[in-house]
């Protein structure tokens, strides 16, 4: 299905003249986002999208649907515990349906807007499945072909295939498919310790499923540092889940309704077995059906390669998103997206990508968030800082909301205080991190963040304590004072 938007229309042409300007490829985040702009510098642009569902990944299977579930499960969990705000609660139950219903009603009407920006904008919008003829030629599933001037690729993510053949004798869930859930199952053994694992891990367990989670690596979140990680390992023992790191599994099996895993831990094997299994082991760039060979654009491992202008290899096809990466995170699949858009339409003036600023949420309770280095990647690069931390137990606000898992990390150049990196566990640390975020856009130091009045009590005042540390231990000297005047001047 073709759907006609903006003036340009449908025109006959001669076989060697392109039909749009750009065709971005995905009408995802990213994909809208490079349609967007392209359109907007007034370039006759068409999104191909061929999918069932109109959205992208962070609308339909990702970040929206996942936190609805989230919030739930932590109004639930709240009503549940009151003891320490002295009020009293009998047993608390739930409609699983009509958790599911609401977050299903969420999600349609952020489709539907999507859908409808699609449909409504500056160019065409066309419902078909695409793959690469040539260097500026796709072929739709309609049979249809179409060339253009330039392309931008932006077909998302697939859930990755599992590289444990012996998986394959299990019929286990993906992250799709639990977020189709008619109903919860008793028990559930989740694969995996990346934010999709222990995002579910936590909604299932607060839902009262028994979870047991099995993680390769020695910690949870393994991106994030040591220190992190084992807040969350502690709250999720606590709330009643069994969690393994640093595991090898070795088999699968499923018999008698029960499904289980083998594995080793600790120099021993241990056998689990569950109602279901989550296989949460990531993602994969779904790029496979697209035949970019032909088209001249190099992949590794089915990830586009692109240049930080967002370019591939063949210099008019540019791609955005989780089909690219480095990262797989939806604003800065709008930034790409944008900066695509862009660069096609003015390659004179060039916009290219910095992930200087590249920052994570986890959605769990307490929230996991960073921005730029944590201490584990600055060893890795051999980048020298110094690092301060403050705990939420000790701070007015959290303990005013019995929250007191985590805390805030701070981490600061040595010579000139300015800040390198932030780190929050704890409550609400998703909304909190943007303090430090926009610290660092405009490249702050230790000292002038902890100048920057804070409002008290409040949660946000916190990050205070860490600056003030570090802006005792970091004296810069007068002229490199001087230096930094000018540069900001």
């Amino acid at each position: 299905m073709r759907l006609k938007t903006g003036a340009s229309g449908f025109m006959l042409k001669a076989m060697n003249e392109f039909d749009y300007d750009v065709i971005v490829v995905g009408g995802g985040s990213g994909g809208y986002a490079a349609a967007r702009t392209a359109a907007n510098a007034d370039l006759r642009t068409a999104v191909v999208e061929g999918g069932k569902e109109v959205g992208g990944l962070c609308i339909l299977r990702g970040c929206m649907p996942t936190k609805a579930l989230l919030y739930a499960a932590e109004v639930k969990h709240l009503a549940e515990h009151p003891a320490a705000w002295g009020i009293q609660s009998g047993k608390v139950s739930f409609d699983f349906a009509k958790v599911m219903a609401r977050k299903d009603a969420l999600i349609k009407e952020f489709a539907d807007y999507r859908a409808q920006q699609l449909s409504e904008n500056t160019f065409t919008f066309i419902r078909a499945q695409a793959s690469f003829v040539d260097a500026h030629t796709i072929t739709l599933s309609t049979g249809e072909k179409l060339r253009a001037r330039n392309f931008v690729i932006s077909t998302g993510s697939v859930v990755a295939p599992s590289p444990l053949p012996f998986l394959s004798k299990l019929d286990y869930l993906t992250s799709d498919e639990a977020l189709m859930l008619k109903k919860l199952p008793k028990s559930l053994i989740i694969l995996g310790g990346g934010s999709v694992a222990v995002e579910f891990a936590q909604f299932f367990a607060r839902f009262d499923v028994k979870v047991t989670l099995i993680q390769r690596s020695p910690h949870v979140l393994h991106e994030f540092d040591t220190d992190t990680s084992e807040v969350l390992e502690k709250v999720f023992k606590r709330e009643g889940m069994t969690v393994y790191t640093n595991t090898t599994l070795t088999d699968a099996w499923q018999t008698n309704g029960l499904k289980g895993v083998s594995f080793l831990h600790e120099a021993k094997e241990v056998r689990v077995e569950a109602e279901e299994v989550l296989y949460a082991l990531g993602r994969v760039p779904n790029t496979k059906s697209l035949n970019l060979d032909k088209a001249g654009v190099e992949v590794e491992d089915r990830r586009i390669i692109a240049n930080e202008e967002m370019q591939t290899s063949a210099k008019h096809i540019y791609a955005a998103g989780d089909c690219t990466g480095p990262y797989e995170i939806v604003h800065i699949a709008v930034m790409q997206g944008e900066a695509a858009g862009h660069n096609i339409a003015f390659p004179d003036k060039p916009r290219r990508m910095d992930y200087r600023l590249v920052n994570s949420v986890v959605f769990t309770e307490p929230q996991v968030a960073m921005v730029a280095l944590t201490e584990k990647e600055a060893l890795r690069q051999n980048i020298p800082y110094r690092a301060a931390s403050y705990p939420f137990a000790d701070h007015g606000k959290s303990m005013i909301m019995e929250a007191k898992d985590g805390f805030v990390k701070l981490l600061a150049n040595p010579e000139t205080g300015e800040i390198i990196g932030g780190c929050c566990v704890g409550p609400v640390g998703g909304e909190l991190i943007h303090e430090i975020i926009a610290a660092m856009y405009k490249r702050m130091t230790v000292k002038e963040l902890a100048a920057m009045p804070h409002y008290h009590p409040t949660l946000a005042e916190i990050w205070t304590y860490p600056a003030e540390e570090l802006a005792l231990e970091i004296q810069p000297s007068p002229v490199e004072l001087t230096d930094r005047q000018k540069a900001l001047s």
